[in-house]
């Protein structure tokens, strides 16, 4: 039986799914990083492998909705430092596609994730965020950049997980909330639709799965309005500490499915 078409789901199946979608919504304009809460729902409801492909599609009607809210606010020149080490993440976690099984998927991107966040925190005790990020075009930052880059491109490809690892990233360095918000809304945009013929490719989305995509999505509007409503009731500190919290809740999940 295809366990990823619409008329195979049960209700609460479909509700679960719904849901995540919501989240989806949510976490594009509020607090990135959070849908790897979404990211469990599919994975539980669906095959883990397969639940990859039909994320894909609601995750951009989510940067397409964050893209309108927050365009205004990206800081592209952190994107172009970006952009060369996450294609190499990408075709990396295509490799990985190709032989790993979900246990050993969901196992390492939790373990980056959970690394990832303790780092991010020791260094945010280091210094006060500034208003840009300014360590970004320097030696450091470049090679930070391409190092965060290289494992977004990698967790994003694999399990669609790369929203916490850019967060820490951006928090690290130094960005405010809007900028982190519109710079991540850009980023993910470019980077889900160029996922597409690699998804495609290893068989993750098929007809079946554009069909469910075209409902769940109705669901991430809603998502979308909640969160940007939340954002301006959130201020920067309290800001910071849910995005680290969902990343090692995220975390915690994929290593304990």
């Amino acid at each position: 039986m295809d366990t990823t078409s619409l008329s195979h789901l049960t209700g609460w199946e479909f509700a679960a799914l719904a849901f995540a979608a919501l989240l989806v919504g949510f976490s594009k304009t509020a607090v990135s990083g959070a849908n790897t809460v979404s990211l469990a729902i599919f994975a539980a409801v669906l095959p883990a492998r397969a639940s990859t492909g039909i994320l894909l599609p609601v995750l951009i009607a989510g940067d397409v909705l964050a893209v309108l809210t927050y365009r205004r606010h990206a800081h592209w020149p952190t994107l172009w430092r970006l952009f060369p080490a996450v294609g190499v993440g990408v075709v990396v976690g295509t490799v990985f596609l190709v032989w790993a099984d979900d246990a050993v998927v969901r196992t390492s991107i939790g373990v980056i994730l959970l690394f990832m966040a303790g780092v991010t925190m020791w260094r945010r005790r280091q210094a006060d965020a500034a208003e840009q990020p300014e360590e970004a075009a320097s030696r450091t930052g470049r090679v930070k950049a391409r190092s965060y880059g290289v494992l977004g491109g990698f967790t994003t490809m694999v399990a669609n997980a790369g929203g916490p690892v850019m967060s820490l990233y951006l928090l690290s360095a130094g960005f405010r909330k809007l900028g982190f918000l519109g710079t991540s809304a850009f980023f993910f945009l470019i980077v889900n639709v160029s996922k597409l013929p690699f998804s495609a490719g290893l068989g993750l989305i098929d007809g079946d799965s554009l069909l469910l995509d075209a409902v769940l999505v109705v669901f991430v509007v809603p998502g979308a309005f909640l969160g940007k409503w939340a954002v301006r009731r959130i201020n920067q500190r309290l800001f910071e500490r849910l995005v680290i919290a969902a990343t090692i809740v995220g975390g915690l999940q994929l290593l304990l499915a």
